[in-house]
C-alpha cells in the first residue's frame, strides 16, 4: 500500500477523534478536580485521596497488559477494535456517575471502588483507540498526522470540561465545587456514547493479519530487548509523572502560592488553550525534524517555560495568565509523538517476530503513563507533611508554602528535561520505519535493523507482494545477510545501495 493509499479523508480523522473528546474530559477532572473535591467537599484527608488514587492507578499495571493482550485476540465482524470501546461506554458511564456525584458518607471504599471500576472501561477504550489509530496508516508521517489531530480533540475535550466551571467562576459569585464536578461529570456521560458511536460507525479497520498463537516467551524476550521501547516508555513514565504533578497540585498552587482566588479554571483553560493552538505546529516540526527531535525539544521548552512560575508575584493576573499559555504550548506534543512512535516500534516487532502485538504495545504506553501519574499522586502525603491547608481558617507555614513551590515548579522541570535528553537520540527515524514497512508489505529495502541485540541487514530484489505478516517476516529473515556481531541503534546500513 502506497503512501498516498494510507493517507486519511479529513472527515475520516476527525469521526476516528472524535471518542478523544469525552476520554479527555474525563482524565482531567481525575487528576486536577477529584483529589481536591474528595478532601475539600467530601471529607476526605488529602493523604488518603492520594493513596487511594495512587493505588488504583497502580492496580492497571495487571489490567493493562491483560486488556492489550485481550483487544489483540479477539475479532468480530467489526475488526479488533471497535468492539471494545461500544463495551466500554457503559462501564465508564456508570463508574463517572458514582465518582463525580457521590452520596453522602462516601469514603475511601467508595473511590477505591469506582475508581477501580473506571478504570478498566478507561483501559479498554484507551488502548483500543490508540491501537486502532496505530492500524490505521502504515505511513510515517501519516501517523504523526492522525496521532496529532486525536491529540488536538484531546485537549479540546479538556478544554470543553474547563469551559463550565470557568464561566462559572466569572458570572457567579459564590461556586459550589459540588455543581462544578457534577457537572463535567454530566458531559462526559452525555457525550461518550455520542463519540463512540460515530467512530464505529464512520471509520473502517484496515484488516489485519492473520492471528496465530503468540509464543509468550518469545514476544517477552523481543520486548526486553527492544532498545527503542525502552527508550520511549523510560520517556513516557517521565513527561506523565512530570504533568501529573502539576496537576495534581494546580488547586493548591494557584490559590496560595499566586493568589488567584476563583480563578484557577480560567487560568486553566488558556493553558490548554495554548496546548490545541500548538498541535499543528508541533505536527509540522515533526514533518522537518522527525518525532523523537520534535519531542525533545518540547520537552525542553517545557522544563524551561516552567520556571518562570517560581517568581511570577503573587496577585497579578495578567502576569499569571501569561506565565501559564507559554508553560501550556508545550502540553500538546508528547502524547501524540509517543503513540506515533510506538506504532513504529511495534512495526519493528511484526518484522522481527511475525506477528502484530499492537495492543500489547500499547498497553504498555499507557502502563507507564498512569504509573508517572500515580506517582505524581505520592505529593499529596508530600505537601500535606509540610502542612500545607486549604481553606479559610488555614494555617500555612513559609517552609510550607516554600516546598509547594519547588515541587509544583522545580520537580516537573527536571523530569521534562529528562525525558528530552533520553529520546534526542531515539534510534527509529523515518528511514529505518519505512525500511520496516517495506518489509511489511513485502518489498525488501536494504536496511539494517537491531534484532535480538544483533544487526539484520535486509536488502536484494524486491520479491512479490506477500500474503500474510508472517510470511513476510520469514521471507525477510530468509533473505537477510548473515548476522553481524556489532549491535547498530536502528540506523540505516551506510554501506547499502539506495532503494530505487
Amino acid at each position: 500500500m502506497t503512501a498516498q493509499e494510507q493517507k486519511l479523508k479529513g472527515w475520516q480523522i476527525a469521526a476516528f477523534v472524535l471518542p478523544a473528546i469525552p476520554i479527555s474530559a474525563l482524565g482531567l477532572p481525575l487528576v486536577v478536580h477529584l483529589p481536591f473535591f474528595y478532601e475539600n467537599h467530601v471529607g476526605m484527608s488529602a493523604a488518603a485521596v492520594g493513596y487511594v488514587l495512587f493505588f488504583m492507578r497502580l492496580w492497571d499495571v495487571v489490567t493493562d497488559p491483560v486488556l492489550g493482550v485481550v483487544s489483540d485476540r479477539y475479532s468480530t465482524r467489526w475488526g479488533r477494535r471497535r468492539h471494545w470501546l461500544v463495551i466500554a461506554v457503559p462501564i465508564i458511564a456508570l463508574a463517572t456517575y458514582y465518582l463525580f456525584m457521590p452520596p453522602e458518607g462516601a469514603g475511601a471504599f467508595h473511590l477505591g471502588f469506582w475508581m477501580f471500576v473506571l478504570y478498566i472501561g478507561w483501559t479498554l477504550i484507551t488502548i483500543s483507540h490508540m491501537s486502532w489509530g496505530a492500524e490505521l496508516s502504515g505511513d510515517y508521517h501519516e501517523r504523526s498526522r492522525i496521532q496529532g489531530w486525536r491529540e488536538f480533540a484531546l485537549i479540546g475535550g479538556m478544554f470543553g470540561v474547563l469551559a463550565m466551571p470557568a464561566v462559572m467562576e466569572l458570572v457567579m459569585d459564590e461556586v459550589a465545587k459540588v455543581d462544578v464536578v457534577r457537572n463535567m461529570g454530566l458531559f462526559i456521560i452525555i457525550l461518550l456514547p455520542i463519540g463512540v458511536a460515530a467512530a464505529v460507525s464512520l471509520v473502517h479497520e484496515r484488516p489485519a493479519p492473520p492471528k496465530e498463537p503468540i509464543d509468550w516467551r518469545e514476544a517477552l524476550r523481543v520486548i526486553a530487548n527492544n532498545r527503542p521501547l525502552r527508550y520511549l516508555l523510560a520517556a513516557d513514565f517521565l513527561q506523565a509523572a512530570a504533568t501529573g504533578v502539576t496537576g495534581t497540585l494546580y488547586f493548591w498552587f494557584v490559590p496560595l502560592i499566586l493568589q488567584m482566588h476563583g480563578m484557577a479554571n480560567f487560568l486553566l483553560l488558556f493553558y490548554f488553550l495554548a496546548g490545541v493552538i500548538a498541535v499543528p505546529a508541533w505536527i509540522h516540526l515533526s514533518y522537518k525534524i522527525g518525532k523523537h527531535r520534535t519531542f525533545a525539544w518540547a520537552m525542553f521548552y517545557g522544563a524551561l517555560a516552567a520556571l518562570p512560575l517560581l517568581i511570577i508575584p503573587p496577585g497579578h493576573f495578567w502576569i499569571t495568565l501569561t506565565g501559564f499559555t507559554l508553560f501550556g504550548l508545550a502540553y500538546g506534543a508528547a502524547s501524540f509523538l509517543l503513540r506515533a512512535m510506538m506504532a513504529d516500534i511495534k512495526d519493528q516487532d511484526a518484522v522481527e517476530s511475525g506477528q502484530d502485538k499492537t495492543g500489547i504495545y500499547y498497553s504498555l504506553l499507557t502502563l507507564t503513563n498512569k504509573i508517572g501519574y500515580a506517582t505524581a499522586l505520592l505529593t499529596l502525603p508530600v505537601i500535606q507533611y509540610f502542612g500545607v491547608e486549604t481553606g479559610a481558617d488555614a494555617q500555612n507555614t513559609a517552609q510550607g508554602l516554600l516546598a509547594l513551590k519547588v515541587i509544583y515548579v522545580g520537580v516537573p522541570a527536571v523530569l521534562l528535561a529528562l525525558a528530552g535528553w533520553i529520546m534526542w537520540d531515539f534510534p527509529l527515524d523515518q528511514r529505518v520505519q519505512e525500511g520496516l514497512q517495506d518489509a511489511l508489505q513485502g518489498r525488501q529495502p536494504n536496511l539494517a535493523f537491531a534484532k535480538g541485540g544483533k544487526s539484520v541487514s535486509i536488502g536484494g530484489p524486491a520479491p512479490q507482494p506477500m500474503p500474510s505478516l508472517s510470511a513476510a517476516a520469514v521471507t525477510a529473515k530468509d533473505q537477510t545477510s548473515p548476522v553481524a556481531e556489532q549491535k547498530t541503534d536502528l540506523r540505516p546500513d551506510p554501506d547499502a545501495p539506495e532503494k530505487s
